[in-house]
């Protein structure tokens, strides 16, 4: 068992209910108290189907995503920044409040998934036991800067990064302290097997052997679930719903409570031993799908002023966020934050303002 990750380590997997957004389950939006409803079924059903955690996603839109009209290849139909909005909307702090107080009264695991500082920001009063990072934010050191200041184990996922930005976000992380997790990861919804290349997992324990080392899985079915926990994943994800009919982008590739349930039994009793997991293995030192993911564009972030900066100000990093979508604003990466920090400015910038190389001397 790892004492730096509680309850992760062991011969035991480690399983992970995402909930993430599916408390939403209607394309108009619903009071907050239906879905803190929602969110409590689903708890308890992950709860009954054996999970050790559930994970939902902590979104505050103007942290996040910057006001312009785009959507996403996996829901076309929404608009990303009115999505996001919803999100936010529907999660304020009476939800928090509500579903952190059912998990400890059901003694199910609660963390989630800040989508930014500000996301950070608002769960760090719940005293999540360790922080997950999502593939689209594995590259916001705005954020990653906060999470390593609270000196707590943080999780990355690999669905849209290079191995050179995952050892980038790594060596961040680590240079103060962090304990680190890793979550192999193909962001595709569904994901097809012949795109797992799980002999990445084994790999990655050997490049990490520091790091705790899991799956979090976007397929269909539970097969490269098992095989993975074959290959050494301690830690498995999978998107968790009541049903895959339900509205919303993610619920039509989560595991209902049933199939979670066989999965659980299936993975705790060593019953995966009967997969191949050859067919899943593809090649170890293979560059990661994340490289080129489709959606790197559209949940990569580039650094903007939070506020309006005066020529001559020292900047701090608190006047700047890190918003998506990168490939729709001119300005800085948001991997290069460390870059901007002590920097005097040359220019006024408004709110909003790509922060550039010209920015600042």
């Amino acid at each position: 068992m790892s004492a730096l990750f509680p309850g992760i380590g062991g011969d035991r997997p480690f399983l992970v209910a995402e909930i993430g957004k599916n408390f939403i389950q209607t394309p108009d939006e619903r009071p907050v108290d239906e879905c803190i409803h929602n969110a409590i079924v689903l708890i308890d059903a992950a709860t009954d189907a054996g999970a050790d955690a559930v994970k939902f996603q902590t979104h505050v839109v103007d942290d996040e995503q910057m006001p312009l009209p785009i959507t996403s290849p996996h829901a076309k139909e929404l608009d990303r920044y009115a999505w996001v909005s919803r999100n936010t909307r529907a999660t304020p702090r009476a939800f928090w409040d509500a579903i952190t107080g059912h998990c400890k009264t059901r003694g199910i695991t609660f963390f989630s998934t800040p989508m930014s500082r500000g996301g950070a920001r608002v769960l760090q009063p719940y005293d999540p036991p360790f922080w997950k990072v999502s593939s689209g934010d594995v590259l916001d050191f705005v954020l990653l800067d906060t999470l390593r200041k609270t000196g707590k184990p943080v999780i990355l996922s690999t669905g849209m990064v290079s191995r050179a930005e995952l050892r980038s976000a790594v060596d961040f992380l680590a240079a103060a302290g962090s304990p680190i997790g890793i979550l192999y990861c193909i962001s595709e919804y569904p994901c097809p097997p012949e795109t797992f290349n799980l002999a990445t997992i084994p790999e990655l324990h050997a490049t990490y052997p520091d790091a705790v080392i899991g799956f979090s899985d976007h397929s269909l079915g539970f097969e490269a679930a098992m095989a993975a926990s074959a290959l050494g994943a301690v830690v498995i994800e999978k998107h968790f719903s009541l049903s895959r009919d339900l509205w919303g982008p993610d619920h039509k590739v989560s595991m209902t409570p049933t199939e979670f349930s066989a999965m659980a039994e299936a993975v705790r009793s060593k019953t995966y031993e009967r997969v191949d997991s050859r067919s899943f293995l593809g090649q170890k030192d293979r560059e990661f799908d994340g490289a080129t993911n489709r959606f790197r564009p559209y949940f990569h972030k580039a650094l903007v002023a939070g506020q309006d900066i005066p020529a001559g100000a020292i900047l701090t990093g608190e006047e700047i966020m890190a918003l998506r979508p990168a490939s729709m604003i001119d300005g800085l990466s948001s991997q290069r934050f460390p870059d901007a920090i002590g920097k005097t400015t040359i220019r006024d910038h408004r709110a909003l303002d790509p922060i550039t190389i010209s920015s600042f001397h």
